[in-house]
């Protein structure tokens, strides 16, 4: 069953397909349109899907393990470095030691030939968990973006953390722009200012 409702706009998804065997790429192209999705490129090449995942921006990967697992897993680690889209793993037969592999390289699941039927709900799944680990990534990041840009303020203002947020407050408020902006400006800006706060308006010595 496809998604629909809130997951409606994700019914047609641009998938990357990436095996070593001509065979099996063939083979699972039909079906990844069967379920109502657009193949934007097969893959066999670890030096070309690099390129290939940055230009196309893809949906999602699959991954299938062909002849050899050292090449599947550089497969993933390549589509995974570009960030992308989530990575699904494609077996066509059991191998515990590949997953537990492609799982510390990235692999947000697993799917196999004998489940196609649940392909698609497999795949709702996962990108759903991608989105959250991304959202949880951003949280993280302006966390530590307004904290970085606090101790900045802390130093230059010698204030204490409360103050320097009310800081980074109040501009916000005035200028109505996101917190996360201003404390970004605050950071990016921080090495064009002078260290000493009245720096500019002390004469040079002699």
């Amino acid at each position: 069953m496809g998604p629909s409702g809130e997951g409606g706009e994700r019914d047609h998804l641009r998938v990357l397909i990436a095996n070593e065997r001509r065979d099996r790429l063939a083979l699972v192209a039909p079906l990844v349109v069967a379920l109502g999705h657009e193949v934007i490129a097969r893959e066999i090449a670890v030096e070309d899907v690099g390129a290939v995942t940055a230009r196309e921006r893809p949906d999602v990967a699959l991954v299938g393990l062909g002849d050899s697992s050292a090449h599947a897993l550089a497969l993933i680690d390549t589509i995974v470095r570009e960030a992308a889209c989530p990575v699904i793993a494609l077996l066509h037969a059991p191998d515990p030691a590949f997953i537990r592999e492609a799982s510390k390289r990235g692999v947000f699941a697993h799917i196999s030939d004998d489940d196609v039927e649940d392909w698609q709900s497999s795949i709702d799944i996962v990108l759903r968990r991608f989105t959250e680990y991304h959202d949880l990534q951003g949280a993280f990041g302006r966390r530590a973006t307004i904290e970085r840009a606090k101790g900045i303020l802390m130093e230059r203002h010698a204030v204490d953390h409360e103050a320097a947020f009310a800081m980074l407050r109040e501009h916000s408020r005035s200028a109505n722009r996101k917190l996360i902006d201003v404390a970004t400006a605050v950071v990016d800006g921080h090495r064009l200012l002078p260290r000493d706060p009245g720096a500019t308006r002390h004469r040079p010595a002699g």
